[in-house]
């Protein structure tokens, strides 16, 4: 179907902006005349040029959009934010046709671009592969829907089912190749908040920042519940924004922030909601054994990631494991996924 294969292009394009669009959508544009493509654009960074923008700008002969389709993921925004309303400027450049992918669910947007369109005469056509439009930014839509970030669970397990060694029986085994290593950066740079416990931070001693890829590092965030953590760790380095969760007062310190919580209560909400309101649409957990298990036994989480070595340690500490609800649809039907590494050392 033709509509279909323009909207495919679309979301090829809009895939391009995963690392910088946040908090913004991915959004892919396509403009089409006479069954030729004259014009193509993706939203590339928050605060800059929406893709509709970019691909009516890349249209060298602007006396065709009258004649024009334009193709776009996700339906145009008709509000003043950082940018004016591309609405507004489809309408303004009399394109006469416009076909979405799904509707925004932004509460500032949810329709209003699309009925923007139609009372400017336009014929608008919505719903175009709407499945994989919605799959494309299902961490924006958990965002604002659910009222938390989209949460990905990862961790590295031997062969026999441990993540490490208990920490008394040696230093910590490597279970992940240079391979997997760098991927575990790529996923960082995907996201725009990382989470470990107290016992990695103090194990491990992490960095949790972006070096063997390109993109930002996620603001890190820490659980220590006594303020138990020497401040010589990496994380207290202040090179990346630090939230730390803690049941104690602290004054917060450059690029550190002390966050009391309720360990009387299950932190988890609390967190969810703390991160939500400083709008950190995803979330990586890093952590150990016992924190990525309170995610997965609380059915928090969203995607997970399992590399699997083929060490075996014969003892150690037991990795996470799923309950029987991997096959559970959130409420904007998006199917859990977990995606299984298999590595070779």
């Amino acid at each position: 179907m033709e509509e279909e294969k323009y909207m495919r292009r679309c979301i090829q394009l809009a895939q391009n902006g995963f690392c910088n669009a946040a908090p913004n959508p991915m959004v892919g544009a396509v403009i089409v005349c006479d069954g030729k493509i004259i014009g193509e654009g993706y939203h590339v960074r928050c605060g800059e040029a929406h893709a509709e923008v970019n691909a009516i700008r890349s249209v060298k002969d602007t006396s065709l959009l009258k004649h024009s389709t334009i193709y776009v993921s996700l339906e145009p925004c008709s509000h003043h934010g950082k940018t004016p309303p591309c609405a507004d400027l489809i309408i303004e450049k009399q394109i006469p046709r416009i076909v979405i992918g799904c509707q925004d669910p932004f509460s500032k947007v949810a329709g209003r671009g699309i009925q923007k369109l139609k009372d400017a005469g336009r014929e608008v056509i919505v719903g175009v592969l709407e499945n994989e439009c919605r799959y494309l930014i299902r961490r924006f839509i958990t965002f604002h829907t659910l009222h938390r970030p989209y949460i990905t669970l990862k961790w590295a397990e031997s062969a026999d089912g441990f993540i490490d060694l208990h920490r008394n029986e040696g230093n910590p085994v490597i279970l992940s190749t240079p391979l997997t290593s760098m991927l575990v950066h790529k996923k960082r740079a995907e996201h725009t908040a990382i989470l470990i416990g107290t016992r990695t931070a103090e194990l491990d001693n992490p960095s949790l920042n972006v070096r063997n890829w390109y993109g930002r590092s996620p603001v890190r965030l820490v659980i220590d519940r006594k303020l138990s953590l020497s401040p010589t760790l990496h994380l207290f380095d202040g090179s990346v924004p630090t939230l730390v969760f803690t049941e104690h007062s602290h004054n917060s310190l450059p690029n550190i922030e002390y966050l009391p919580i309720n360990f009387e209560q299950d932190i988890l909400p609390q967190i969810m909601q703390i991160l939500y309101e400083r709008n950190l649409q995803s979330l990586l957990v890093e952590g150990g054994s016992t924190l990525l298990q309170s995610f997965i036994d609380t059915n928090l989480w969203d995607e997970a990631f399992v590399e699997e070595s083929p060490i075996h340690l014969i003892s150690g500490v037991n990795a996470p494991k799923m309950n029987d609800k991997i096959s559970y649809v959130n409420e904007q039907y998006f199917s859990r996924s977990i995606r299984h590494y298999t590595t070779t050392k």
